[in-house]
């Protein structure tokens, strides 16, 4: 019997044993003081006093706490218990890349995937000065998500910092002269199947050694065997010496020929042959996954043309209805009102409306029918103005021809302001007619469909979700007001009802986590789901009740059901990126942002957690161009809503990011001084002022923040933009360290 199994040790009770290896025992346990899930891994009794076991261990603590990559296992401290050490580490579920492989070769594109991520890790990893050197299947997990998480840096060698940034994280590491070693050359260091060359020799190794591990791991994946393989040990040596390993692609047919070469490049005998860094191999593995993917999309557009082309002779841009009423504040009726047509449209199978972000960059500007056919190849575009006065409202509206520019139907309405679902409608019949399709039962019934029995409740909903936007507190709390209002209005408005989920949880999240707005959101998302559990709105709405929770792998799940069925569902691809960042999986937001974008239109909070995302993977190309593309589009909201504190504190920010230190302090002080007491906008005052290598005033103002209520610390500590302020004791007592998801 185990006697560590329910005891407790320091601030940890341990709850069951998970395993054991030659150089550790790993347990379960509960860390009291943080409320989380972790894993201590102990040195055996009888290692405890053996020098170089007990340096070892020692090493793998402080080699891997010294990296803080999404696909490296977080280590969160090295501590003793009688004696014997133990290290504290992220709990991680799912099984090893050994368990996971079974013998039989992996898909080809999953094989990339992890791939990808294993490179990257090792990217940041060499980045640092440490390699590795026991790269294998045991040592590398895959979680339930497909998420990598390299293990056990228990014979990883620190070198002298190399590249930008090495230094620091190195330093923590060393504790001998800069390459000192606990081995000399001729010992043998790693498992021998996946042993370099130059291990095997027992010779000096460095970052190329690992770039050998993984094309033997690689090869393994494409084939379900290793490349070097033998009776003893003296084979594998010699096999792993002198012997080239059979093309993959000659024991799996399905693998393309592409990767049989970046296989055989990885497994150069000669170091100096072989990819040169784990870049070089990341770009290779990713331009393969570009290139499969590419040539499945042309197949499948292949197969497609023929209803692909009767599809674009009924694609229809949806243009944002003119404003006649001169009225700012119909501004968001305006929106509304479009939004819901496109949206109507959109039942209709026969139909190919583009998206509300993709026609938002023709609002109110003046361009022909013909000009927008001829740049989003459009067959058709519908236009329109509305004019609202007391109860009555009219609306024009006319379906164009882009080849001709001639209208195909057009229709005037003047109706009291209770009749504009009708209107809506109507006009999506009578497109349908002049189209001549036929409507199906089905979408009779979603166009006669309407989100409230009451326009007024309708009109507060519209008000409500322009101001949620914003985020800062009083904008979300006079959005709640009318999401409360509209609900009073009309108690089966289920779309309303969401939303009050939706503010509730970030006033939570961002304001001072309260109880009371916690469960306000928890109730709304309950009555939202209660009245329509399909609808995509509620089912984000859930999904922002375990994002409060911090139970975001829930809330993945949830907010990528109501992608799958409205890829425009308000918040979602916002909701979905922040439950990635707050959990590591930057490599994820990167893969969907330029759809995330395009889905959220005007919303554009979903830019936040994208750009730190390509901060946090060091991809700055990409950060410049998207920065570039959110001032441009901050710039513009800024036009029609100055009073947006949170938009001119981001766009405070990216002017920080371009040198613009001018435009950067300006947006920065009418940020603060519209909303100088919003937690939300004092955070992100904090960002700026750190890109502006204002320390003092970066920490003085994130303390303003955590006191104004933002304590998200799994956010807070993976926010590149703060790096100026990590180490200070005042940034690690305002967040301290928790474990990703905890």
């Amino acid at each position: 019997m185990d006697t560590l199994v329910g005891s407790s040790v320091s601030h940890y009770h341990i709850v069951r044993r998970l395993g054991a290896g030659g150089m550790g025992v790993v347990y379960e346990a509960e860390d009291s003081q943080l409320g989380r899930k972790v894993a201590l891994k102990f040195l055996p009794p009888d290692l405890a006093e053996d020098g170089p076991s007990l340096e070892r261990f020692q090493r793998e603590a402080r080699a891997a706490s010294a990296l803080n990559h999404p696909n490296i296992c977080t280590v969160f401290s090295i501590e003793q218990h009688e004696g014997r050490p133990f290290i504290a580490m992220e709990l991680l579920e799912g099984h090893t890349l050994s368990q996971h492989a079974d013998g039989r070769p992996f898909e080809t594109g999953r094989l990339l995937a992890l791939g990808i991520q294993i490179a990257d890790a090792l990217e940041s990893a060499h980045a640092k000065g440490i390699v590795h050197r026991d790269l294998k299947p045991a040592n590398i997990f895959v979680n339930a998500r497909d998420q990598v998480k390299i293990l056990d840096f228990g014979l990883a060698k620190v070198e002298g910092a190399r590249g930008p940034g090495a230094g620091p994280a190195a330093s923590q590491v060393q504790t001998r002269a800069a390459g000192e070693d606990l081995t000399v050359p001729g010992t043998a260091m790693g498992t021998v199947a996946y042993m370099s060359p130059e291990q095997a020799r027992g010779q000096l190794v460095d970052a190329r050694t690992d770039l050998f591990s993984i094309g033997t791991v690689l090869y393994q994946m494409a084939t379900g065997s290793v490349p070097f393989h033998g009776p003893t040990s003296a084979v594998v040596f010699e096999a792993i010496l002198n012997r080239d390993p059979a093309p993959a692609s000659s024991s799996n047919p399905a693998l393309p020929a592409e990767l049989d070469r970046i296989l055989g490049k990885a497994l150069e005998k000669d170091r100096n042959l072989r990819y040169q860094s784990a870049t070089d191999l990341k770009t290779d593995l990713v331009r393969l996954q570009r290139d499969l993917d590419t040539g499945r999309r042309r197949a499948a557009e292949s197969a497609d043309s023929r209803s692909g082309a009767r599809a674009a002779e009924r694609s229809i841009a949806v243009l944002y209805f003119e404003n006649l009423s001169g009225v700012k504040e119909d501004e968001y009726f305006r929106d509304g009102i479009t939004e819901d047509i496109i949206t109507e449209l959109s039942k209709i199978r026969g139909l190919n409306i583009f998206s509300r972000p993709t026609v938002l960059a023709y609002r109110d500007r003046a361009v022909t029918p013909a000009q927008i056919g001829q740049q989003l190849n459009a067959a058709y575009v519908l236009a329109g103005s509305l004019r609202r006065a007391g109860s009555r409202l009219r609306i024009n509206a006319q379906l164009v021809d882009t080849r001709t520019d001639f209208p195909l139907w057009s229709e005037r309405y003047d109706r009291e302001m209770q009749d504009v679902f009708e209107v809506q409608d109507e006009i999506a019949r009578k497109i349908a007619e002049a189209l001549r399709i036929t409507l199906s039962p089905q979408e009779q019934e979603a166009l006669a469909a309407k989100p409230t029995a009451s326009l007024q409740a309708y009109d507060l909903f519209l008000r409500g979700k322009s101001y949620a936007r914003r985020l800062t507190r009083q904008d979300l709390e006079f959005a709640l007001q009318m999401f409360e209002n509209a609900c009073a209005l009309d108690p089966n408005f289920a779309h309303a009802y969401a939303a009050i989920a939706n503010a509730s949880a970030q006033v939570h999240m961002n304001y001072g986590r309260d109880a009371a707005s916690l469960a306000r959101s928890v109730a709304a998302a309950g009555r939202a789901v209660a009245l329509a559990p399909e609808l995509p709105e509620s089912q984000v709405a859930q999904a922002w009740v375990h994002l409060a929770h911090g139970r975001y792998d829930e809330a993945v799940r949830l907010v990528r059901q109501a992608i799958a069925r409205r890829p425009d569902a308000e918040g979602a691809y916002y909701l979905l990126c922040r439950a990635w960042f707050a959990t590591g999986h930057f490599a994820e937001i990167v893969a969907c942002a330029d759809v995330a974008i395009e889905a959220s239109g005007e919303d554009y909070n979903v830019y936040v957690p994208i750009v730190n995302a390509l901060a946090s993977l060091g991809k700055h190309d990409a950060l410049r161009n998207l920065r570039t593309r959110r001032i441009t589009a901050m710039e513009a909201h800024l036009k029609t809503v100055p009073e947006d504190a949170r938009g001119r504190v981001l766009l405070a920010n990216d002017y920080a990011d371009e040198g613009r230190t001018g435009d950067a302090l300006r947006e920065l002080n009418l940020a603060v001084t519209l909303r100088s007491n919003d937690a939300n906008v004092l955070y992100n005052a904090a960002c700026a002022y750190c890109k502006l290598n204002s320390k003092a005033q970066g920490l003085d103002t994130l303390r303003k923040a955590w006191e104004a209520g933002f304590k998200d610390a799994d956010w807070a500590r993976r926010d590149t933009d703060l790096e100026l302020l990590h180490g200070e004791p005042e940034f690690d007592r305002l967040y301290p360290a928790r474990a990703p998801g905890a």
